[in-house]
């Protein structure tokens, strides 16, 4: 029984690893851009999205959902991303302030 439940834990979905992120405005013209989501134990996250590496980043697993938050920046100003794990996919949203703008998007993960 120990061994099941150790099993279903070690198996259970997580953030950790490559996401590819739909950036697309229009269904007819895919863009796409990755994410590299890596949790450490202490609750922060390092990686890189949208090939900007992450900065001041936070993740947390409480209330049945895991989710993240991280800063990245274009050179120009600061992008806010706050993103959970909903099922087998990541859905989450990024806002610009100096850019006047909030997108949300989604991700599935990288083979």
């Amino acid at each position: 029984m120990i061994a099941i439940l150790l099993l279903a834990a070690a198996a259970a979905p997580t953030l950790e690893g490559a996401w590819t992120v739909d950036l697309s405005t229009d269904p007819a013209k895919p863009y796409v851009q990755p994410m590299d989501l890596h949790l450490q134990p202490d609750g922060t996250v390092t990686g890189s999205f949208y090939q900007s590496s992450i900065e001041a980043g936070r993740w947390k697993s409480a209330r049945g959902r895991s989710c993240v938050s991280f800063r990245t920046t274009d050179g120009k100003g600061p992008y806010h991303t706050a993103a959970c794990l909903v099922g087998d996919h990541v859905e989450g949203q990024t806002w610009a302030e100096h850019r006047n703008f909030l997108f949300n998007w989604n991700a599935v993960r990288r083979p």
